[in-house]
């Protein structure tokens, strides 16, 4: 609502240094625009259109191909991956120190590449007491991996899931913890924490790809001084064009993408107020709370874009006059289209089979540590429709049991 319909986040390259028949003297500055999409993962699992789907190496491709037309051919400095469009605090300082590891929690500034996280891909090893068999995406060689894991025996639990660490300040990682040796392969998804530096070496591998050297490495930077020059007064090289607003939009509501969703609180400080903070984009959006939808301020507390944070707080009542106001707003379109529909692909596939409600509630589920809540619509048989907000605060018994009180809840609404 806030951001115009047709809005596309900007990536632009330039070159600080001479560009003569191919050969850059100098660094090649990549200037992120708040972009979260380059990335497989939002789109290959959440996007419903045919032919929708990225891979990991959609954008970072693209742009190589745009320089290599371009000419470039050589660059005798580094690719240099410059975050400084949003502000230089990466990580939210309310969120738990645990989290920091997992792609949930991804640091956020104005570059990222493949939603700031690595993608292990686990399975237990030949044998009980060898270490099981991990592999990682995007494959570049950016960081030392250790694995002090083992596989055990399938009566044994399997613990390695919460057992990935970082040496603080370091791209020094291992995992601990066991395997059953009848588990099957899966995913899990650890943050890394230098967003900047991370989509500068994906672009410094494609490049290389399509034959262009470069002899500097990689290297990043969210200090905006330091090419203030070049920004204002250059022209860049290539600019990238990233997907368009509704495509942002999907994956934070369809299955909870807290990684697009910081990156778009950030936007929004940006583009309608006038710094890429947190706190800048936490004002912008109270304001038209208050403002454009009439809910009370005493109604709500907001912390972090995602809700990660525990410090986030809002009434049932209020989830209600955004929804209705949404609802009832001409661009709506992107915002329905997003939400989570029962028994298809998105938070909400498992929920309400058997029930009468079967593909006629859409809604927001959200979860922490004893929260459990679901906020939206019930389409009715007879073409009316509800509107709702459930929350269960503190609550001690298990995510599995709260979630069926919910719905169950829904379903006695329906009636």
């Amino acid at each position: 609502v806030l951001l115009p319909a047709d809005y596309r986040p900007r990536t632009r390259l330039f070159a600080n240094g001479t560009l003569t028949s191919g050969l850059l003297q100098g660094d090649l500055v990549v200037y992120g625009g708040g972009d979260p999409s380059w990335s497989e993962r939002s789109y290959s699992i959440d996007t419903l259109a045919a032919g929708a789907c990225d891979s990991t190496w959609t954008v970072v491709d693209a742009i190589a191909e745009s320089l290599r037309a371009r000419g470039l051919r050589r660059v005798t400095g580094k690719i240099v991956g410059d975050g400084s469009y949003f502000e230089p605090t990466l990580v939210h300082w309310s969120w738990d120190s645990f989290d920091l590891n997992w792609w949930y929690a991804a640091p956020v500034s104005g570059l990222g590449f493949h939603d700031n996280s690595v993608d292990f891909q686990i399975a237990p090893g030949g044998a009980v007491d060898q270490p099981p068999q991990i592999a990682w995406n995007p494959a570049l060689p950016m960081f030392t991996f250790e694995n002090r894991a083992r596989t055990v025996p399938a009566d044994s639990g399997t613990t390695i899931g919460d057992n990935f660490f970082r040496k603080p300040g370091t791209l020094d990682i291992w995992a601990e913890g066991t395997v059953a040796i009848t588990r099957s392969p899966w995913i899990e998804s650890f943050a890394l924490p230098d967003p900047n530096y991370y989509a500068a070496r994906a672009l410094q591998a494609a490049l290389q790809r399509k034959g262009i050297s470069i002899e500097g490495g990689a290297a990043s930077t969210t200090d905006s001084m330091v090419y203030r020059t070049l920004r204002c007064c250059g022209s860049p090289i290539v600019e990238y064009r990233g997907r368009p607003l509704p495509d942002i939009i999907f994956p934070i509501l369809n299955t909870s993408q807290n990684w697009f969703a910081e990156m778009l609180l950030k936007t929004l400080a940006r583009q309608v107020g006038d710094t890429g903070s947190w706190a800048k984009g936490l004002d912008v959006e109270s304001r038209f709370l208050i403002d454009s939808v009439k809910i009370d301020s005493t109604a709500f507390a907001l912390t972090d874009g995602s809700g990660l944070s525990a410090g986030n707080l809002v009434t049932p009542r209020a989830f209600v006059q955004l929804l209705s106001y949404m609802y009832r707003h001409p661009r709506k379109a992107p915002f329905i289209a997003g939400l989570p529909r029962a028994q298809q692909r998105g938070s909400l596939f498992r929920r309400f089979a058997g029930t009468p409600l079967q593909g006629r509630v859409l809604a927001k589920t959200g979860s922490i540590a004893r929260v459990n809540t679901l906020s939206g619509y019930i389409e009715k048989a007879n073409g009316s429709v509800i509107t709702f907000s459930i929350q269960a605060n503190a609550h001690d018994i298990s995510n599995r049991q709260m979630l069926a009180q919910i719905d169950s809840v829904v379903v006695q609404l329906a009636r």
